[in-house]
């Protein structure tokens, strides 16, 4: 008898959680016509629990604890849907409605809570990976350039100095994931990392953000949110091939097994070099030019790999591990250089995420960044013979990061977060030939309150203890009223930037250009004042900036005079890292996009920027800064019964980039064609096609090389691609 007690309670054990499993089934749908969607996101609020709609709209939960639950289903470009259920459902239908101006996006960036892009208080941006795919572009920096008049890029051989409204790369915090791109040359930040197949959306965010992400955030925030698709397996493949030798490949596999998924990707990019023309400035010559074969744009090939494993042992926790590893190569002419560049990075990052309930949570993400240049001989020179390699620079990061949002009520959130950094820089070639570091803590706050349903109020601080500069308190505050369908916003943040290592100890001869750092630097400080007014609805918005920037003790680079054996080293001139007085940046932006039914769509956006800066006393403007740009996007897409054809053409103008020596950039006009071919009905299959344009009018910046050039295209040049999916 006693046996049979003890079977019997074992076997309760076990039957009982079984029968207390939930499962919710169903199908999505688009309201208008009734299609399937395919792919639409299936979660349940408060948990880790989802799935993606298979290529029939259908979705099963299994195994779900008891309990009652809000079911959300979203999917890009429709009104999400939310439903309550408490039993076992197998009859579930949502009906989506298409929303052809994107406002129902979630975002992160502008407070680092999720926020509907029409409710964020603080103004963002976003790029959606649909649309930077319609418009034919793979590379992060054609993206920002055609897409959003706020960036400019000083493009050399070398990469891209990325400008968001005045200021440059040193005060722009690219984050993917959440997490730093760490690692520049030359002051580029190198953005052939990002694998552009994977982005789900890109969220801008203007203006300075220190009190939320530090440092780097003086100026702007550009977040790189990548796509983890939820269908149990997925296999991508997207080739696409244009004239110059240009190649691109990328192969993804994302698997979802219950509690464990994977996600992998893999990106490889090319091109052949080329020149737009075979001169070359020198003040020596007569002419002031001479022939030479150095170019424009070097033949290169990058590859990079991502790798992320998650794992949801219960239903409200979630932990990752993640790494990358990236390698480029440039190809320089040996009749002109004596050593290629080579490029490698490796990233390493493991984080946990548990819900307190559904609206609070406790994240802790640990991150390594680890960047690393060389130069490759490829002839012998001085000491140097052909085949050795020598370090350049190496940039190790490292961030650990524990936040929590906390629900206090139905309308008052807190964010709050301990944050540790540590930078580390070595470059033999600049005169660091010991590794030079600086740590970081940081204590943050935010509190965002919600009155009356109309009125949010956001207030954050930041406390900085930096290792070098000691103390910063970085204050923020963003308040926004909605009236029926206008938004007001206004915002305040206070920045704080410290000083790099390079523009402490750097000391490194580029040209005939000698850059030295300066130890006696102090950091920079700003105050940044906004004001946005907003008008939305389902077919049309518009919104209105207006912003100035008042940074004090801006660093910047200043000609100082040549010492004695400067010419003989081939040194003309020098240049001193210093802070200048003071800086003002003040602008305007106008953005709209609009939808005028049978598949026409419109988006555009005009960015104007004053940026000046002080120094001993005369004023003048900031290097590299751009008065004004305008981008547009002409979107039309008509659906057969198994064949979509989609057509984007997307332009960009903009006036002169100003320099204070190798001459100011001229202003220009830019101009894609793009057209898209979708094939349905292939079964597990998807399969598409692109072909069209890029620099559609054939400009090219034919100056002598040494210039600022406008730009590095080519001209006009033809691509196509295939992308083929197997789900």
């Amino acid at each position: 008898m006693k046996k049979c007690c003890v079977l019997l309670a074992l076997m309760t054990f076990v039957i009982v959680p079984l029968w207390a499993q939930l499962t919710f089934s169903g199908k999505v749908m688009e309201a208008s016509n009734g299609k399937s969607l395919q792919g639409a996101s299936v979660r349940l609020e408060g948990t880790t629990i989802g799935t993606a709609t298979d290529r029939d709209g259908r979705f099963v939960l299994k195994n779900v604890p008891e309990g009652e639950y809000v079911l959300r289903v979203t999917f890009t470009g429709f009104e999400s849907v939310r439903e309550q259920v408490k039993s076992n459902r197998e009859d579930l239908i949502f009906q989506l409605k298409a929303l052809p101006v994107h406002l129902n996006q979630v975002v992160i960036t502008g407070t680092g809570t999720h926020h509907r892009l029409k409710d964020s208080p603080v103004p963002i941006e976003v790029i959606s990976g649909s649309e930077l795919r319609k418009a034919g572009l793979v590379k992060l920096d054609d993206v920002l350039r055609m897409q959003n008049p706020s960036f400019n890029f000083s493009t050399t051989a070398m990469g891209d100095y990325t400008t968001m409204n005045g200021l440059q790369n040193d005060y722009v915090l690219i984050l993917v994931d959440g997490k730093k791109l760490a690692g520049d040359i030359s002051g580029n930040t190198d953005l052939r990392r990002i694998d552009m197949n994977r982005v789900k959306r890109i969220e801008i965010l203007k203006g300075a953000a220190s009190a939320l992400y530090g440092s780097e955030a003086m100026g702007g925030v550009i977040n790189i949110i990548t796509e983890e698709p939820k269908e149990n397996l997925l296999l991508l493949s997207h080739t696409r091939i244009a004239e110059k030798g240009q190649f691109t490949q990328n192969l993804s596999a994302d698997v979802n097994a219950g509690k464990f998924s994977s996600h992998t990707s893999y990106q490889r990019l090319q091109a052949g070099g080329w020149q737009v023309s075979p001169y070359e400035t020198d003040d020596d010559d007569s002419r002031g030019y001479v022939e030479t074969t150095k170019q424009a744009s070097n033949r290169f090939r990058s590859d990079v790999f991502n790798q992320k494993f998650s794992f949801a042992p219960v239903k409200n926790l979630e932990v990752y591990a993640e790494g990358s590893y990236y390698q480029r190569h440039v190809y320089r002419p040996v009749t002109a250089y004596a050593y290629d560049m080579d490029y490698q990075d490796y990233t390493l990052g493991i984080g946990a995420k548990y819900l307190l309930n559904k609206r609070s949570c406790i994240s802790l993400d640990l991150y390594n960044d680890n960047y690393e240049n060389e130069y490759d001989y490829i002839k012998d020179s001085g000491k140097k013979k052909e085949g050795d390699k020598i370090l350049n620079l190496r940039q190790h990061y490292y961030n650990g990061n524990l936040k929590g949002v906390f629900t206090l009520g139905r309308f008052n959130k807190l964010s709050a977060g301990l944050e540790f950094r540590e930078d580390r820089l070595k470059s033999p070639d600049a005169g660091i030939e010991e590794t030079k570091g600086a740590d970081t803590w940081a204590l943050y706050a935010q509190d965002e309150l919600k009155l009356f349903g109309k009125l949010q109020i956001v207030a954050g601080l930041r406390y900085t203890h930096h290792e070098e500069f000691g103390d910063r308190l970085s204050p923020k505050a963003s308040v926004m009223m909605s009236v029926g369908d206008f938004n007001f916003r206004v915002n305040y943040a206070s920045g704080f930037r410290a000083p790099d290592m390079k523009q402490l100890y750097y000391k490194k001869i580029k040209g005939s250009t000698l850059s030295i750092g300066n130890p006696d630097l102090g950091p920079e400080t700003s105050n940044y004042y906004s004001a946005n007014i907003e008008y939305a609805n389902q077919r049309f918005n518009v919104s209105v900036s207006g912003y100035i920037n008042k940074v004090d003790d801006l660093i910047s680079t200043k000609k100082v005079d040549l010492e004695p054996g400067d010419k003989a080293d081939g040194i003309k001139t020098r240049k001193l890292y210093v802070n200048l007085n003071d800086a003002t940046l003040k602008g305007a932006e106008v953005n709209l996009s609009a939808y005028f039914g049978a598949g026409f769509s419109l988006t555009g956006g005009y960015s104007y920027c004053d940026a000046r800066g002080t120094l001993d006393g005369e004023k003048d403007r900031l290097e590299r800064s751009i008065r004004h740009t305008g981008t547009a996007s002409a979107n039309w897409t008509n659906e057969w019964k198994w064949y979509c054809l989609n057509v984007n053409l997307n332009a960009r103008g903009q006036s002169s980039r100003y320099h204070t020596s190798n001459g100011i950039a001229p202003g220009h006009w830019l101009c894609n064609l793009t057209t898209t071919h979708t094939i349905s009905r292939l079964g597990r299959f998807g399969l598409e096609a692109q072909a069209g344009v890029e620099n559609l009018f054939d400009y090219t910046d034919a100056r002598p090389f040494g210039v600022n050039y406008a730009t590095l295209s080519p001209g006009r040049t033809f691509f196509g691609g295939l992308t083929i999916r197997f789900h």
